[in-house]
């Protein structure tokens, strides 16, 4: 009820900032885990190593995905409740 009425207060510019912010962080991660793609792979290491940083990156690039997946899930079902108010 407590966390309800806290969401509740939240603007409509600061669900904005929100989105935007977290757009920008999911950017970042992606260009991150890219970015430790391309270094996991230079220099001289095992076989094993090699897979095992691969299989790391994967999960995390996997995890990213989803996490992003339920964030545009969510916006669209704030996207869908401001348009049915506006239809109101």
């Amino acid at each position: 009820s407590h966390i309800m009425s806290e969401y509740v207060r939240m603007t409509d510019t600061e669900r904005d900032q929100i989105d935007q912010d977290a757009q920008v962080f999911m950017r970042t991660c992606a260009d991150a885990i890219h970015q430790l793609r391309t270094e996991a792979h230079k220099g001289v290491q095992s076989a094993q190593v090699k897979e095992h940083r691969t299989a790391v990156l994967d999960f995390i690039e996997d995890y990213l995905k989803r996490v992003c997946k339920l964030y545009s899930e969510q916006r669209a079902i704030r996207v869908k409740r401001v348009m049915d108010k506006k239809r109101l």
